[in-house]
């Protein structure tokens, strides 16, 4: 048990948060956003520094437009700013053309804010799935060096059965390479179960949590983690000036209250860092499985 615990003390998790406004990206996207994100991007800032974490920020386009500052500031607390796409429409909706439009657009717009390449990218609910594949051509074209929007277990809306549940080298449906860093998951019961975050995360019990992460670092295997900086919002549905569905509000509001308490006991419990920190623990690619998600 002992050497377990090293292992995992000793592998570099990726912290991750995709800025976004939970009305705009959950209800309606055409929908403008609020200034929740904004308070609520800063908390997990405080957060993140009071135990001296440096993480990834995929921002929303929107979101960058509207809080430039914001952007700026988590670039210069050490973090990493990459990209969520513009305007959070889910890639399995939209044509090529859109995607490469909207990816084009949110790219420029945090590089000239920051001055700096942007070269990683999550997509809209993980909605890189067998049937839009040709989004990871499009993201070579345009230069990014990775994605972390494959979803290791089969959803209703994303994910791929069968995946790899650690970082890989995908290949494209043109043949080329792309390094794929999806979210972390569990192994139970002879299946893979989602736990890397979101509303897995905020209604898991802290133990299952922590044993996914340990899973995988016991197989040397780096966890990411991602969040929305609403989930530090139990209020927000309170304030909100919206209908919004009962049954969403319980759906999206249930174990908010606990979701920083349970980031700050992993961030304690295991080594956490940005995306990059990941990658640079990686070696040699070419050591890595180099997949074909294409059937």
């Amino acid at each position: 048990m002992i050497d377990q615990l090293n292992s995992s003390k000793r592998i570099i998790n990726a912290i991750s948060v995709d800025v976004e406004d939970w009305l705009q990206s959950t209800i309606d996207s055409k929908l403008p956003l609020t200034n929740r994100f904004h308070i609520n991007t800063r908390k997990i800032l405080e957060a993140f520094e009071a135990r001296n974490v440096k993480g990834t920020f995929f921002v929303l386009g929107l979101a960058a437009e509207q809080a430039p500052d914001m952007v700026r500031e988590i670039h210069d607390a050490g973090h990493e700013v990459q990209s969520h796409g513009y305007g959070h429409e889910l890639v399995t909706t939209i044509s090529p053309d859109h995607f490469r439009n909207d990816i084009e657009r949110s790219k420029k717009i945090l590089e000239d804010i920051i001055g700096v390449e942007v070269t990683g990218y999550r997509a809209p609910a993980f909605t890189i799935t067998q049937k839009t594949l040709w989004a990871l051509d499009i993201l070579l074209d345009l230069g990014f060096k990775y994605d972390s929007s494959i979803f290791p277990v089969r959803m209703k809306r994303y994910g791929i059965e069968g995946s790899p549940w650690y970082p890989y080298i995908a290949k494209t449906p043109k043949g080329r390479e792309i390094l794929e860093i999806p979210v972390g998951s569990f192994e139970a019961a002879g299946r893979r179960w989602a736990t890397g975050g979101g509303g897995y995360f905020r209604l898991l019990p802290y133990s299952v949590l922590r044993r996914a992460v340990r899973q995988m670092n016991d197989h040397q295997h780096s966890a990411t983690i991602y969040m929305h900086p609403y989930e530090y919002d139990p209020i927000e549905f309170a304030e909100l000036d919206y209908p919004v569905p009962m049954k969403i509000r319980l759906h999206q509001g249930l174990g908010r209250r606990g979701f920083p308490r349970k980031v700050n006991r992993l961030l304690t419990d295991f080594r956490f860092g940005t995306m990059q920190d990941v990658i640079d623990t990686l070696g040699e690619l070419e050591t890595h499985e180099h997949r074909s998600l294409d059937g």
